[in-house]
């Protein structure tokens, strides 16, 4: 007769690495359990990157990095591999994934880069576990020379989920929104899609049930959601079954292209950081899910300290209806980040900018979507020697964060700064740049003290084409939650197996 022993609590720490869930607290707990919880590394990551032009023109970078992390172990493995392409209308052909990864990093601490071009490139299915899993990133960028589109579009690849929320799409006649709904499993995903304009919910029966393959990809145009344009929607998506990534390709025929990620979870306070100091044009686009109206005070966290934007002290956002504002140059001439904080009984919002810079036919266009915290750690790739900004913002109490630049992808050694923002304040400032750098390399900031630190890096490149024109986008920097909280055991409790 044999006898196992299976402790519940060293199988729910392993379930919890592996899964990436979090052990919460439960009510009227009195905490001394959470004071005691360990932070473990994650053991297994997924990143799904979405196709990333339609243009025959479209050159893609992609960058993979992951942190050093203490306790992930000795070894691990990640691989990013070609996803199968479908229709619009979700009918793909099914024949799986190609075998031949894009990218297969290594080791942590060093980025790993590949390449693709032109209109065909597929979107990317990843995973990685062991030492390469805990706060894993891709950052997919993509130079388009001309046409519908043009210009510099970043994405930092994303995990799955079941809900998102898109402040600040359209269906306008200049514009052509695709959401990309990329599926990561072995079973299909059905996804609804559904527009709110400034009026509420738009009628559609034709974003109801779309159906995501295996391992596969459909990209959705959603003016064939509707059947009146409308400038400024909030695009909310849902997963009724499995689970997959979402991001909205944005292609303006006069202001360029580039991708809008998904907004953080709805929220009374909400941060927008790193507006481009010569931003020319910005539009805040917010939108509250909830059954009560939203009354956000607007401020922009300034170099010096919060300012209100004369003309648009306030804003006030129907429930279910999607509000929008044109702040114009906002800035002035002084990077800064936006702050979005309630006013009374106010409801949870979601909330995104579009940020214009350059002037008549030489105009660029990108994205920020609110955004959570660094927290403990948070990284960006695809950093160059020459065009990267880091724009920090302390909303509240002043914090200080620690910043690593990376080893290069072909060279370099990594150097670290730390930076202290001062409360209500925003620093714009370049990033450090590894010691005799080759290629491109990650940042990665980690909260050291203080009050919450938001953050953001603008990839800026010059045209090619066009002599003292640049190219941009925006990626927020939030927590990459590489760890996860196990709570410590008083007592061993076990099962016994005969």
């Amino acid at each position: 007769m044999n006898r196992t022993t299976l402790s519940l609590i060293a199988a729910a720490a392993a379930l919890a690495a592996v899964t990436g869930f979090a052990a919460a607290t439960a009510p009227g707990d009195d905490g001394d359990s959470a004071k005691a919880a360990a932070r473990l590394p994650v053991e297994r990551s997924s990143l799904l990157c979405p196709a990333p032009s339609t243009s025959d023109l479209a050159e893609t970078a992609y960058t993979s990095y992951t942190p050093v992390s203490q306790g992930s172990g000795s070894s691990g493995k990640a691989a990013l591999s070609p996803a199968t392409r479908e229709l619009t209308d979700g009918t793909g052909s099914g024949k799986g994934k190609a075998d031949k990864p894009v990218l297969s990093p290594l080791k942590p601490g060093r980025p790993v880069a590949g390449e693709a071009s032109g209109a065909e490139s597929p979107a990317l299915v990843g995973s990685a576990d062991g030492n390469l899993a805990p706060g894993w990133t891709v950052q997919q960028t993509t130079e388009v020379a001309a046409g519908t589109g043009r210009g510099l579009l970043g994405v930092n690849c994303s995990a799955p989920d079941t809900d998102f929320w898109f402040p600040g799409a359209s269906t306008a006649k200049e514009r052509s929104d695709y959401i990309h709904l990329t599926n990561p499993d072995d079973s299909a995903a059905v996804v609804d899609v559904q527009l709110f304009g400034a009026k509420g919910a738009i009628k559609s029966d034709v974003g109801e049930g779309i159906q995501v393959q295996p391992h596969s990809s459909v990209p959705v145009l959603l003016s064939t959601l509707t059947d009146k344009p409308q400038t400024n929607v909030t695009l909310h998506v849902t997963a009724r079954s499995g689970r997959v990534a979402a991001a909205v390709l944005a292609a303006d025929d006069k202001l360029g292209g580039d991708w809008l990620p998904a907004s953080a979870d709805p929220a009374g306070t909400v941060v927008l950081p790193g507006i481009p100091k010569d931003a020319t044009s910005v539009r805040l686009v917010a939108f509250t899910p909830g059954d009560n109206d939203a009354d956000l005070k607007v401020q922009l966290a300034s170099p010096t300290g919060r300012i209100t934007p004369a003309g648009h002290e306030s804003l006030h956002v129907k429930s279910g209806m999607t509000a929008a504002v044109d702040l114009g140059d906002v800035t002035r001439g002084e990077a800064g980040s936006l702050v979005l904080t309630p006013t009374g009984d106010s409801a949870p919002v979601v909330a995104a900018l579009r940020v214009v810079r350059g002037k008549g036919d030489d105009q660029e266009s990108a994205f920020i979507p609110a955004t959570r915290p660094v927290g403990a750690r948070a990284t960006v790739a695809d950093n160059r020697a020459k065009g990267s900004t880091l724009s920090l913002t302390a909303p509240g109490a002043a914090g200080t964060v620690k910043v690593t630049a990376s080893a290069g992808t072909e060279g370099g050694t990594p150097v670290t700064k730390t930076y202290t923002v001062k409360g209500g304040t925003t620093m714009s400032v370049r990033p450090p740049v590894p010691a005799g750098l080759k290629g491109s390399y990650a940042l990665t900031v980690e909260q050291v003290s203080g009050g919450e630190v938001y953050g953001s890096r603008m990839l800026d490149v010059p045209d090619a084409d066009v002599p003292g024109v640049h190219m941009f986008t925006v990626q927020t920097l939030p927590d990459d939650r590489g760890t996860v909280s196990v709570p410590h055991a008083d007592q061993d409790l076990s099962v016994l197996q005969k």
